[in-house]
């Protein structure tokens, strides 16, 4: 089994789609105006209307509602992409921090208030977990 991607569900899949592309540098590959994606080397990021949410179990997932799952992204320089959101992000969570297990965290919410952690490896161990 493989883990392959995520999916947001949200009532504005354009102005998601536009936050995470500004926010990560990556182009979203439309399947309709529905639903993107937005792949990266080991995972992808869909996100898809309220109107596909019949399709699988009607009521099922409700947009904006999650406070429970982060979506996190490894970057190369935390700090770098921190001065390059502000003006683009409206709620920072945490400002850049080094944790305990050796990541330097972004913390911040997408418009819908999804959780998004963009972080950097910093102690050797880390470093050495997420070597590329």
């Amino acid at each position: 089994m493989d883990f392959v991607s995520i999916r947001i569900i949200t009532a504005d899949v354009a102005r998601l789609v536009d936050f995470y592309e500004r926010a990560t540098g990556a182009r979203a590959s439309w399947s309709s105006e529905d639903f993107a994606e937005l792949r990266t080397a080991s995972a992808t990021l869909a996100i898809g209307s309220t109107r596909t949410v019949p399709l699988f179990a009607p009521g099922a997932a409700q947009p904006a509602d999650n406070r429970s799952v982060i979506i996190e992204f490894l970057v190369d320089d935390v700090d770098g992409v921190h001065q390059n959101l502000v003006g683009s992000v409206e709620e920072f969570v945490q400002e850049p921090t080094t944790m305990p297990w050796g990541n330097r965290s972004l913390l911040f919410r997408d418009p819908d208030g999804n959780l998004v952690n963009f972080f950097t490896p910093v102690s050797p161990a880390a470093i050495e977990k997420f070597a590329r």
